[in-house]
């Protein structure tokens, strides 16, 4: 999605959209190809100064650098009022930044971290600042890559800033509009987790079937049994309920028509969906699906966190509630 000037495609979402499916039906979940090419490069594509995107997004999109997005605190989660990490502007321009991120896809590996800072405290959420913090700056510092239940193959990280010193030039967007400007991005970025869901969810089905047509039970095909062909009709039924959904919103969003209550259904409800399917999918392979070598074990501990990260599923419902209760 970057722009060709920068040495991308300028396509819009629905290119993106379909290596989030091819990724998710090769059952591959690492490492964090869509935080790096459809959350941090949209945020430097939208923001950034021409000097800022002459600078980093060739890098990202020829794979120089790996980018990630410091946002969740061991504190705070993702409440933007509660953010403790701090960045005090000191005389001449720079800013000194103090504080810690967890759990940060590609935080590892990252080579440029997009965080965000509070610049004016007393302001809350409304007084926060986005950086842009590279490797290898004094006081920016990588702690251990995290121990996760699922997605191995994806590095997840905790990351500290110590007396970090940055330029003025490394604030990205207007100071204390970071709030805004994630608002503006979480649409994507929910809407990636939906249709990443959904396709997770297609693949354990497609497992699922092709395991209850070759397994023998009872003197015939598993997928014989009353029980198990109407478990996979349920199942082939949500995926496709699910996909008409995430397709209807991944068209609204390349016509910039998606909305933050309409990406928040989509997150929630397929997600919700990812985990069921799995969950059935692992009970269809009886033994075999509890086993770590099998695709939809692994499918079921990867699905689990679909439901947390992004904004957990009990925001978005209350994102949503707000739209309904009090419209505008």
């Amino acid at each position: 999605m970057v722009p060709e000037e920068y040495g991308g495609l300028g396509l819009d979402c629905k290119y993106p959209a379909i290596v989030w499916e091819e990724q998710s039906y090769s059952g591959c979940t690492g490492p964090g190809f869509a935080m790096h090419s459809d959350i941090v490069a949209p945020y430097i594509t939208n923001y950034g100064t021409p000097e800022q995107k002459e600078r980093i997004l060739p890098k990202l999109v020829s794979g120089e650098w790996i980018g990630a997005l410091g946002m969740t605190e061991p504190a705070a989660g993702s409440d933007f009022a509660n953010i403790r990490t701090v960045a005090v502007e000191q005389p001449g321009g720079d800013y000194i930044i103090n504080g810690s991120k967890v759990f940060i896809t590609n935080g590892w590996l990252g080579d440029v971290v997009i965080v965000c800072a509070k610049t004016t405290p007393e302001k809350g959420a409304h007084g926060v600042s986005l950086f842009m913090i590279e490797e290898g700056m004094e006081g920016f510092k990588k702690g251990q890559k995290l121990k996760k239940m699922g997605m191995k193959a994806q590095d997840t990280a905790e990351l500290f800033f110590e007396d970090l010193r940055v330029p003025a030039s490394a604030m990205l967007g207007p100071r204390d509009k970071g709030f805004y400007c994630v608002m503006n991005e979480l649409p994507q970025e929910r809407l990636l987790i939906a249709d990443m869901g959904v396709a997770a969810a297609e693949a354990v089905f497609e497992w699922s079937r092709e395991y209850a047509r070759e397994r023998t039970a009872f003197g015939g095909k598993l997928a014989n049994l009353q029980t198990m062909g109407h478990k996979l009709a349920e199942m082939k039924t949500d995926c496709l309920v699910g996909r008409a959904f995430v397709d209807q919103c991944i068209e609204l969003h390349s016509q910039q028509k998606l909305d933050s209550a309409t990406a928040s259904m989509a997150k929630y409800w397929c997600t919700d969906l990812q985990s069921k399917i799995a969950d059935h999918g692992v009970q269809i392979h009886g033994g075999w699906g509890y086993m770590w070598e099998y695709p939809v074990c692994k499918a079921f501990v990867d699905a689990r966190v679909q439901s947390i990260y992004g904004g957990a599923n009990e925001i978005m419902k209350e994102l949503i509630a707000r739209t309904i209760v009090n419209p505008r």
